[in-house]
């Protein structure tokens, strides 16, 4: 069991910066910390002028996404087709972020929160810069040069890795836009506005499978590091993560 109190001191030890901007990625299975808990914890880090982001992705709005396709899985044609014409439109100010974790779904219905306008890759944010960072995000560009992402690496924002490794870095996914030449687009799927409405954009072909392989090689003096419930914590800079990760990249997948 962690002691709850200890998080502000903990935070300070790593560098989170006050009145900065923090994206933060956590699991608090098995820690024995409630999610309102570490959200004030994280929010008193970061003090009256800071900013604290999580993703709210929703990738079971979207029949092109793994998370839909095993929802589907054993049902017939029929049952598909009926369940897609019943599902939900994303909802900036309702739709569930549950696959994102206890944390970011508190952060999401917090009051005052502000949520980014993507049908399957949201970002949502408290605090002072939130209405700004979450304002542009083209509904056709989940994780790049037209999303939180690219606004939150101008701010050089932190990144939180709370109990979870560098497999779930959102962050990186900027660095596949950016790399050159950019890897191949595919096309996506999303219900906007009423059910049975649904949109279909082009977009950069996403691919998480070596982002622990890039974040194992990220120079440990970029990287703070502590422990929470025998797991891991770590909090970096996201220019130089993502500066880092579209050169490892390139080299990868070359």
């Amino acid at each position: 069991m962690v002691d709850v109190a200890e998080l502000p001191g903990l935070f300070a030890r790593l560098g989170v910066r006050r009145g900065g901007v923090l994206m933060v990625h956590s699991s608090l299975h098995g820690s024995g910390l409630r999610d309102t808990d570490v959200r004030d914890a994280l929010l008193d880090a970061l003090g009256p002028h800071g900013t604290l982001v999580v993703p709210a992705f929703t990738s079971e709005n979207s029949d092109t996404s793994s998370a839909h396709r095993e929802i589907v899985a054993g049902m017939t044609d029929r049952e598909v087709v009926a369940y897609r014409q019943s599902m939900p439109p994303f909802d900036p100010d309702a739709s569930p972020c549950v696959s994102m974790g206890v944390l970011a779904e508190c952060v999401r219905t917090t009051p005052g929160a502000r949520r980014s306008a993507h049908p399957q890759s949201s970002f949502a944010a408290l605090g002072a810069r939130a209405r700004e960072l979450m304002a542009d995000h083209d509904p056709h560009c989940h994780l790049g040069e037209r999303s939180p992402l690219a606004a939150l690496y101008e701010t050089d924002a932190q990144v939180l890795l709370f109990r979870v490794g560098f497999e779930v870095c959102t962050a990186f996914h900027l660095a596949e836009y950016r790399m050159v030449p950019p890897p191949p687009s595919r096309l996506y799927r999303c219900v906007v506005e009423t059910k049975g409405n649904w949109i279909t954009y082009e977009d950069l072909t996403l691919n998480d499978d070596d982002f622990a392989e890039v974040g194992a090689a990220l120079p440990r003096e970029l990287i703070a590091e502590g422990e929470v419930a025998e797991k891991p914590v770590m909090v970096f800079g996201m220019r130089a993560a993502v500066d880092h990760a579209r050169r490892a990249l390139t080299g990868i997948r070359r």
